[in-house]
């Protein structure tokens, strides 16, 4: 198996590259960033992007880099996935996305109606739809099978009262992907369905939930440095039952389907590896006054043995896009990339914590820190890897029954 690049490809990431270093400022990275409101933030919250952003999409639209892999037909460029990745890979290193969509997006490509996929998949590549995902409940937590958020028939419409927790994107995404419950009497993990519509309908609240990240605020390319998390609240909704995405009772299938194909990218994996490149690259030209963690021989084999484990991460994404490429049986993959990765994080982050010792408490608000807050702030936001989107845990349980075939416990 040949783990290198063509001269194409090469050529292309080169490309991408240069069209980066000359399109990408300082000022659309903070745009992008202060899509919410806080004490320490006076920009208004928006929804979507702002002018300079949008802007941007419109040349990286115009050069074909947006859902590369995407059908023609909904707006994308019909090319491989390893073509996305690498283009995919270079946005997602100063922080944009460039891949279209999230977990919502590969949900309604397969089981949304034509309608939906008209509507929808063309302007989630384009970013002038975002889906807020709306899963986690305050009872449930992990256990996302015994929520409690109900949608009961109305003639045509679903009349929703509930709440969620966690709906990261809630106060600046202009629709909800909402997982609730139209079927109290079936098994917890059906009577389960999904519903997608706009965050202006009437009825719904979002209330901010703000984060360990909030003051003082984690500088850009933090993991998980988000300032804002929210709690929504939805009071007698009505959505029209054109809103249901797959077949009713059957949501439990269609979101664990979309969680799955959305954890294949290139996002994914550079989310778990930054942390290596990040202390290898400061390592390089930086010291402290007094030692240089690179003279360190214990530093040095520590920082390698992460590298080592950040190339198994990229290699599982690269299987997995190769799965999904040729169309086979993708099961388990995406549960074990999302055990493997997650942990990485956690255990480079503590590694370089330990080796900067006292320069690692640093915030942003020090002005003696390092690389504005940076190491410090993703030891706060670390251990969130391994719970996101699903625990760790509970993908163990996936990849033993779907990869190893074992029983439910």
């Amino acid at each position: 198996m040949d783990f290198g690049w063509s001269k194409e490809q090469e050529a292309l990431r080169q490309e991408v590259r240069t069209f980066i270093a000359e399109n990408v400022t300082e000022e659309i990275v903070h745009e992008m960033g202060e899509s919410t409101t806080s004490p320490t933030n006076p920009y208004p919250a928006q929804r979507g992007r702002g002018p300079k952003a949008k802007a941007l999409f419109k040349k990286i639209d115009e050069k074909g880099w947006l859902g590369i892999a995407w059908p023609k037909e909904f707006g994308g460029a019909a090319k491989d996935r390893i073509t996305q990745y690498l283009v995919e890979e270079e946005f997602t290193r100063v922080g944009i996305s460039v891949g279209g969509g999230g977990s919502g997006a590969p949900a309604i490509m397969v089981a949304g109606t034509e309608e939906m996929k008209k509507f929808y998949i063309p302007k989630l590549i384009k970013g002038e739809i975002s889906l807020a995902q709306g899963f986690t409940e305050p009872s449930g937590g992990a256990d996302l099978a015994s929520l409690q958020c109900r949608a009961v028939e109305d003639g045509d419409f679903f009349v929703i009262n509930g709440q969620k927790i966690f709906t990261s994107g809630a106060h600046n995404s202009t629709h909800i992907y909402l997982m609730c419950r139209t079927d109290p009497d079936a098994p917890k993990h059906r009577g389960i369905s999904i519903l997608i519509f706009p965050m202006d309908t009437p009825g719904i609240t979002v209330r901010p939930l703000w984060t360990i990240q909030n003051d003082p605020p984690a500088p850009p390319g933090t993991t998980y440095g988000q300032n804002r998390t929210n709690e929504t609240f939805f009071e007698d909704v009505r959505v029209p039952k054109s809103s249901l995405l797959g077949e009713k009772n059957m949501g439990w299938y269609v979101g664990a389907m979309g969680l799955n194909l959305d954890r294949v990218g290139a996002s994914r994996y550079l989310g778990s590896v930054r942390r290596d490149e990040d202390i290898v690259n400061w390592a390089k030209d930086n010291a402290f006054s007094d030692y240089d963690i690179k003279d360190n021989e214990a530093i040095r084999e520590k920082v390698a043995e992460l590298w080592t484990e950040a190339q198994v991460c990229r290699l599982m994404t690269l299987r997995s896009m190769s799965i999904v490429e040729h169309g086979g049986d993708f099961t388990y993959e995406g549960s074990a990339e999302k055990v493997w990765a997650p942990e990485h994080v956690v255990r480079s982050t503590e590694a370089i914590v330990q080796m900067m010792g006292p320069y690692a408490q640093l915030l942003s608000s020090s002005p003696n820190t390092v690389e504005g807050g940076l190491y410090a702030h993703n030891l706060l936001g670390a251990f969130q890897s391994g719970i996101n989107h699903g625990s760790t845990q509970i993908m163990r349980d996936q990849g033993a029954r779907r990869g190893l075939g074992m029983p439910r416990g």
